[in-house]
């Protein structure tokens, strides 16, 4: 097993200690979830990875839009976390997978979409972690980037301002994707929710 860097430590540290009561601080997020996942297009059969799963908040919702023929696989870097989705019973959606999404352990080409709430601010290396994320997914599949709030109010939330070097500005992204084999097609960022999606390319 590889030695985990200062970043990953990093985050390990913040979700550990927030793993426990995590659903509890945001009960009413489960709509908005079911709401992003039917806007990632997904068929029954599919294979979908739930990348930074955390809890297993999105697992039902992906599990209902493939279906019994589907797969859906929750990968996450925190073992607080998936214990914690174990806890609330997510694990009966989907098989939980304790992995860096820097070094997924995953065939190429394997799946057809990703769900990555939340993700995004968290990758230590974003283009190369949005790379390895495009290496999974066949060419066509489909990406998800969510948030639940928008930038605007998850700024206000952890009391700081937006700045023009955020990552999720549309902008940033945009380029940031389009380096990383995806196409931006579609870009929502609303005081209710933050969703971009996007397409693998060729």
């Amino acid at each position: 097993m590889r030695c985990m860097s200062e970043d990953h430590t990093r985050v390990q540290e913040f979700f550990t200690s927030r793993a426990a009561d995590w659903d509890a601080r945001f009960p009413d997020d489960g709509p908005r979830y079911a709401a992003a996942v039917a806007e990632l297009g997904l068929r029954e059969g599919d294979g979908v990875l739930d990348a930074g799963c955390g809890t297993g908040r999105a697992l039902e919702a992906l599990r209902a839009a493939v279906g019994a023929p589907g797969a859906v696989l929750g990968v996450d870097v925190t073992p607080a976390m998936l214990q914690a989705a174990v806890r609330a019973g997510r694990d009966r959606w989907g098989r939980l997978l304790l992995a860096d999404v820097a070094r997924l352990p995953l065939r190429p080409a394997s799946l057809d979409a990703v769900f990555a709430a939340g993700l995004v601010a968290h990758l230590p290396r974003p283009a190369e972690n949005l790379r390895e994320l495009a290496r999974v997914v066949r060419p066509g599949g489909r990406l998800a980037l969510f948030h639940p709030i928008g930038r605007a109010a998850l700024a206000a939330r952890h009391g700081r301002r937006l700045t023009p070097d955020d990552l999720r500005a549309e902008a940033n992204l945009g380029p940031l994707l389009a380096g990383s084999g995806w196409h931006l097609t579609s870009y929502t960022d609303e005081d209710a929710r933050f969703l971009a999606l996007a397409v693998r390319q060729d």
